[in-house]
């Protein structure tokens, strides 16, 4: 990376003397986080599916949270199952989306 002077900016201009396996390296460490995010997201979801699950059914009385167009539940339960299901959601894949950062980084660190 070189600086304009007239500018200041950062210009980024391409390390000529990096081995052509590095790049490799680079394509492939990739290649397998991409891999590895997608399995981690599928498995975060189903983590996070059978918690929300759990946790509903422990603070209601139905066994399924409500749809927002069953006009037989009430919108507060509707908007509180709503929120408890973004929370888990979110919680759940925030954690798997860090441990496989940190995994992948534990095994691909020089």
């Amino acid at each position: 990376m070189s600086h304009d002077v007239g500018t200041g900016v950062a210009v980024i201009t391409p390390d000529r003397h990096r081995a052509k396996g590095a790049d490799l390296m680079s394509v492939l460490n990739k290649a397998t986080y991409k891999s590895l995010s997608l399995i981690t997201g599928v498995l975060g979801g189903a983590v996070a599916s059978a918690l929300f699950t759990r946790i509903w059914r422990a603070v209601s009385d139905a066994d399924d949270a409500p749809e927002p167009s069953a006009l037989d539940r009430s919108t507060r339960e509707v908007l509180i199952a709503a929120t408890l299901q973004g929370a888990v959601f979110g919680l759940v894949k925030a954690g798997m989306d860090r441990m496989a950062a940190k995994g992948f980084h534990r095994f691909t660190r020089d």
